[in-house]
């Protein structure tokens, strides 16, 4: 990929120095920058990445406290319908983390050109994958019923979605498409006061909608949906104002024509990452239904653990989003070692901030607990202790997975995603439901079984991936050792 002139280098390095400092654009002609450096960078694109997915759990616990105002009904059927709404279209999003790694590689090769063809053939994809999403959420009574869920039930979960299946579109070019491209421009602190935003925005909605609050009509239940459905337009919306009108990053999406063999470029690197999040989404969903059959103290203290363990995570989530913007970047610019180094630091950091809180679930478990339930109801007691156990498990747990997403994600970076892929399956699939199935079922230890085996699939998928990045990444060192100056 050509590189462009010295002096267009340079003045392209001038332009850039004061928003691309995360990815390290502003000294990439100066040579690689030491460990500490990837660390702060790292660290730095990180943090408004963790921020605003914690946001978007806050806009989905805003959700369920709202709904449960009116009944557990309307609690039951909000709560499948979102959670059928999340799990489409985070699958489609899978795809569009190529977006964020090809802009990472054009931005390292010099080749800002290439980056608003990215920008709109991603765009395009979006809208695209939004379509099968409308469809299959138009879908959700029969879908429902398939399954065997009361017809009432089906019901009202079929028009749920078909209020939320409006902000497909929405959710796929806010989160997925921006949450990919904004990083890997140097603009991620874009998603986080947006994200901030929108929680209030969604509570505003969620209540007046819900109650027929501030002026607002009273739509019942469904105004949880449509509040949802607004906040997500209006996310997209404001995201793609900041990003075309602020004139430090209007250059990125200089308007052109979306390229079809870009986007079969795309699109091919992408899907392996919507498929690995397909195999893990249904490991935990196994799980938590197998739990289900162990009676309902086990399935609420498994509830307890899996929230505790998701709100960790979105830390080495963010993380590993950040290792794929830089490891992508360093590849780009023909420097493999600060390609390596950028993932390794990247692992570093997903497993230290683990281990802290694994740290931090062993030493404070029933405090934790007290959160969820009061420790002093002997009803709970059960639940207590369970729940308790689990999250030592957890702990464990917790940092072969914040090692295993922090991989995918360096892995990424040099557009590796269909041997994570068969990877990932293997782990979860070959290795973890049938630990846990064996350990609950056949040695007695019912739900914490399950958890050790979910630990046992993300141990081996962590392994795998981060023994993948090693040789691959040392593979390129050997490589392009003499081009980016060993």
């Amino acid at each position: 990929m050509a590189r462009g002139t010295l002096a267009e280098r340079v003045a392209l390095s001038r332009n850039s120095a004061s928003n691309m400092n995360p990815t390290g654009m502003s000294r990439a002609l100066s040579g690689p920058p030491t460990l500490s450096r990837h660390a702060a960078d790292t660290a730095r694109l990180a943090a408004p990445l963790a921020i605003a997915q914690l946001s978007q759990m806050a806009m989905s616990v805003t959700d369920t406290v709202l709904l449960g105002s009116l009944g557990p009904d309307a609690l039951a059927a909000g709560g499948l319908g979102a959670n059928l709404f999340f799990v489409v279209v985070t699958l489609l999003q899978g795809v569009l983390t190529s977006v964020s790694v090809s802009v990472s590689h054009a931005r390292g090769a010099q080749a800002e050109d290439r980056v608003p063809h990215i920008y709109w053939t991603g765009f395009l994809l979006s809208l695209l994958l939004a379509v099968p999403a409308f469809v299959l959420l138009s879908f959700a009574a029969p879908i429902m019923m398939a399954f065997g869920e009361p017809a009432l039930l089906a019901h009202n979960v079929g028009e749920y979605c078909a209020a939320l299946r409006w902000g497909a579109p929405a959710s796929l070019i806010g989160i997925g498409l921006m949450r990919s491209f904004l990083p890997a421009i140097g603009a991620a602190r874009r998603l986080l006061w947006v994200s901030i935003g929108g929680v209030f925005v969604n509570g505003f909605l969620n209540y007046g909608l819900i109650h027929g609050a501030y002026g607002l009509p009273r739509i019942g239940f469904l105004g949880s949906a449509v509040a949802t459905t607004i906040t997500v337009w209006l996310t997209a919306l404001t995201l793609m104002g900041l990003l075309h009108l602020r004139p430090r990053f209007r250059h990125f999406v200089t308007a052109t024509r979306p390229n079809v063999p870009l986007m079969g470029e795309l699109f091919g690197i992408g899907w392996p990452v919507a498929i690995t999040y397909g195999v893990e989404s249904m490991l935990f969903l196994a799980t938590g239904l197998m739990v289900g059959l162990l009676g309902e103290s086990q399935l609420a203290a498994h509830q307890i653990a899996l929230n505790v363990a998701s709100v960790a995570f979105m830390v080495p989530l963010a993380i590993g989003q950040a290792a794929n913007v830089r490891v992508g970047f360093w590849s780009g610019a023909g420097q493999p070692l600060a390609a390596r180094h950028a993932g390794f630091v990247a692992l570093g950091l997903g497993v230290g901030f683990m281990c802290l809180s694994g740290l931090f679930l062993i030493t404070a478990p029933r405090f934790i607990v007290g959160l969820y339930l009061h420790l002093d109801d002997p009803a709970n007691a059960p639940t207590v202790a369970l729940a308790s156990s689990l999250l030592v498990v957890a702990a464990i747990f917790q940092i072969v997975d914040g090692m295993q997403t922090v991989g995918s994600g360096c892995l990424r970076g040099l557009k590796d995603t269909r041997v994570p892929m068969i990877a990932a399956a293997f782990g979860y699939w070959g290795i973890g439901f049938p630990t846990g199935y064996t350990l609950a079922f056949h040695f007695g230890l019912g739900a914490r079984g399950l958890w050790w085996g979910l630990a046992a699939g993300l141990a081996s998928v962590a392994v795998l991936m981060t023994l993948r990045f090693h040789r691959k990444s040392l593979r390129s060192v050997g490589v392009g050792g003499v081009a980016a100056g060993e």
